[in-house]
């Protein structure tokens, strides 16, 4: 099987674990270079409701415009970053530049968002050199079959691969460069919209979308002393966590099952610190979507409020780090 095929079978099966999955709005500029990240420092987010689950996410804010004028600003939402290259498992939702399903509405009317892609190859913007060769910036073109990489001169290859941005084989014989010819950037993405907050008044944002979630075949993180001391200070896995996997994975095993795999969800807290103040009222929701499943976050006063939901309720809430969460899922349900 070629290197690309191996990367198309994996699309649905794993996300780079460090790859940030989601994140909160922000307040933006747009520059000389596309959108640049910024601090409001009158509009704050009075309060924001989270959801989280492996199949669904959704956010509730209600933004406060503290100063006596309409306030007009660039709100942006980045995306994941996709990493491409012939051992990148990525999970992508859906097959093309909106691969979340991202939606907003702000008081009730839908926004179009517009999209802002860049592609990176060794820490350089390279999205200029794609197109200059009539290339598009997403990779996603390629697995959808529409990039014809093999047909471009052998110049522009060469200069590419140099760059970093294809990883390509050569004919012994030829030199020349043939198929897998595979893009190696990275493909940075970020919605961003226009919005005016209202004088003196609230404004309420709602977002959906479908969470771009990783994971393995099987439950390994407890085999490796370097990786549960890592997975202890990213998902606050506890000694309690451990042994209700162990007793589960056991149990489903005797049974002839084939007992539990590893998902993870991240989500970027700390682009909400980009506003205006603290977060009045934060209210997180997290649903590990069956009572077979173990679910284990850093959170602190998290209370078990159903079946498969746990919540945790913060007042004048700073967020000082980022959300990771590990799901243990049962395969047997």
């Amino acid at each position: 099987m070629s290197r690309g095929l191996r990367a198309t079978a994996a699309l649905a099966l794993a996300l780079l674990a460090e790859s940030p999955a989601l994140a909160n709005d922000t307040s933006a500029e747009l520059g000389a270079g596309g959108l640049v990240y910024a601090r409001s420092d009158v509009v704050s987010i009075a309060s924001e409701t989270l959801f989280l689950s492996m199949d669904k996410v959704s956010v509730d804010y209600v933004f406060q415009n503290h100063a006596d004028h309409d306030v007009e600003t660039v709100v942006a939402f980045p995306m994941p970053d996709i990493e491409l290259g012939p051992d990148a498992n990525i999970a992508i939702p859906q097959m093309d530049d909106n691969f979340l399903g991202f939606s907003v509405v702000a008081d009730g009317q839908a926004i179009r968002p517009q999209l802002q892609q860049r592609a990176y190859a060794a820490g350089v913007d390279v999205t200029d050199v794609l197109e200059a060769a009539g290339l598009p910036v997403s990779p996603l073109a390629y697995y959808n079959g529409d990039m014809k990489l093999a047909e471009l001169p052998q110049e522009t290859l060469a200069d590419m691969v140099s760059r970093g941005i294809f990883m390509a084989d050569t004919d012994a014989a030829s030199g020349r460069y043939v198929d897998p010819i595979e893009p190696a950037w990275t493909l940075k993405s970020a919605y961003w919209w226009r919005m005016t907050f209202p004088a003196n008044a609230d404004l309420a944002v709602h977002h959906d979308y479908t969470p771009s979630v990783g994971g393995t075949v099987g439950v390994y993180f407890m085999d490796n002393a370097e990786t549960a001391a890592d997975y202890a200070h990213r998902y606050c896995t506890d000694a309690s966590f451990v042994r209700g996997i162990e007793k589960r994975q056991k149990a489903a095993v005797a049974k002839g099952g084939y007992g539990y795999q590893e998902r993870w969800l991240s989500y970027v807290l700390t682009t909400g610190g980009n506003w205006a103040g603290s977060i009045g009222h934060f209210r997180l929701i997290i649903d590990k979507g069956s009572t077979d499943n173990l679910v284990s976050f850093c959170g602190d006063g998290v209370k078990k409020t159903g079946p498969t939901r746990f919540e945790m309720e913060k007042t004048d809430f700073w967020p000082t780090r980022d959300l990771d969460i590990l799901f243990a899922v049962s395969v047997d349900q």
